[in-house]
């Protein structure tokens, strides 16, 4: 399979111009001309990236956690560079999104600034084992792989296998889901974790200095991940986020440490787009759960997050446009404290902003996941 091809039993997303959506770089429109800030941006790691090949850095791949369906997987890592004194096992762990493996080593005590011991690497050729197909793709702008590519797996979390430039081979683990069943999406900040957003200094503490055992889980909703997701044990869980891949390592290890359930992080990266200077996030998971609808077409998604910022314009969206897809809604409620952190106001979304539920979607509320538990009871969910 091509980049850019859409794999057996999937809707295509969009008509045409396919080619331009692999990797997290990419918008969804084809631009023959980048923006100058992706320009200045890329001649700017071009000569980072040969400096440190100077110095003796070398390609390595951090995985990513992914998903996929019959005949099909979506494989997602990072190609980077690392100094010859960081290990591949610490690139490797430090990458790994929230997975079934269990980890040796103490993760509570890992600092997030351990994640930023590489550079990216633009454009090079990996090689992705997947069951018995191999293929051979190429990391985008950013050194991020994202392909959809063909090959047999069972369902549950299995994992392939990458390789790029002689560097040691590297597993990712990949959680495949059914045809039909039901699946989980869920924000990560202030749905699983307080992160008191948009203070950044706050926000930069949390995820590269405060060990991952120090950070504030929100009450029960742990609880509530693990009992949607044993409805349908063998149906997707997605945490869907608009933070940046760089802290992703942190996010993962939150995850574990704090009894998460397994599943696969579809963040984003902060830096300038092929279109403008900055990315926009409600942007970004509208675009993912598009993406999840149209690949996974027979999976019926609970939506997890909660009032302070985008969800609830976004989950009206697709509850609107997508509602066969769309089995739930559950919307965490802030605090009065919470909401001032979150979006700098005071007051929640209008009326017209907030999903309504239907007679086969509800749209449940509560202040953590002990009360969306109940609700979710009440509602047939669990």
């Amino acid at each position: 399979m091509r980049p850019g091809e859409v794999a057996p039993g999937t809707r295509p997303l969009l008509t045409g111009r396919s080619e331009a959506r692999q990797g997290s770089q990419n918008p969804w429109s084809r631009v023959e001309r980048p923006h100058v800030a992706a320009r200045m941006e890329d001649a700017l790691d071009t000569w980072i990236a040969a400096t440190l090949v100077q110095r003796g850095w070398t390609v390595r791949i951090v995985p990513y956690g992914g998903y996929g369906g019959p005949g099909w997987v979506r494989v997602l890592a990072r190609t980077v560079l690392a100094a010859p004194g960081v290990a591949d096992d610490d690139l490797a762990e430090s990458g790994a999104t929230a997975q079934t493996h269990d980890q040796d080593r103490d993760l509570a005590d890992v600092r997030g600034w351990r994640s930023f011991l590489s550079a990216p690497v633009a454009s090079t050729d990996v090689e992705v084992h997947v069951g018995d197909q191999v293929h051979h793709v190429v990391a985008d702008r950013g050194g991020y792989v994202d392909h959809v590519l063909v090959g047999e797996l069972e369902p549950g979390w299995q994992e392939v296998t990458l390789s790029a430039c002689g560097s040691a081979p590297v597993t990712a683990p990949i959680q495949v889901a059914a045809q039909v069943g039901t699946g989980v999406v869920c924000d990560i900040d202030d749905t699983v974790m307080v992160t008191r957003l948009p203070r950044p200094f706050i926000a930069a503490w949390n995820s590269l200095v405060r060990r991952a055992d120090a950070r504030e889980a929100v009450p029960g909703m742990a609880g509530l991940l693990h009992a949607l997701r044993d409805r349908d044990p063998d149906g997707p869980l997605v945490y869907l986020s608009t933070g940046a891949w760089d802290t992703a390592p942190a996010v993962a290890r939150f995850l574990r440490v704090h009894g998460f359930p397994a599943g696969t992080l579809l963040m984003t990266d902060w830096g300038p787009t092929n279109t403008g200077w900055f990315r926009s996030g409600p942007r970004h998971k509208v675009t993912q759960l598009r993406r999840l609808f149209h690949e996974l077409p027979d999976v019926r998604w609970s939506l997890v997050g909660d009032d302070g910022q985008q969800d609830p314009r976004v989950y009206a969206g697709a509850l609107a446009n997508h509602g066969d897809n769309v089995a739930a809604v559950l919307l965490r409620q802030l605090t009065f404290a919470e909401h001032v952190l979150s979006s700098l106001t005071a007051w929640h979304f209008p009326p017209d902003g907030t999903p309504r539920p239907t007679r086969e979607v509800p749209v449940l509320a509560g202040p953590d996941g002990f009360a969306l538990l109940d609700a979710a009871r009440g509602a047939g969910l669990v």
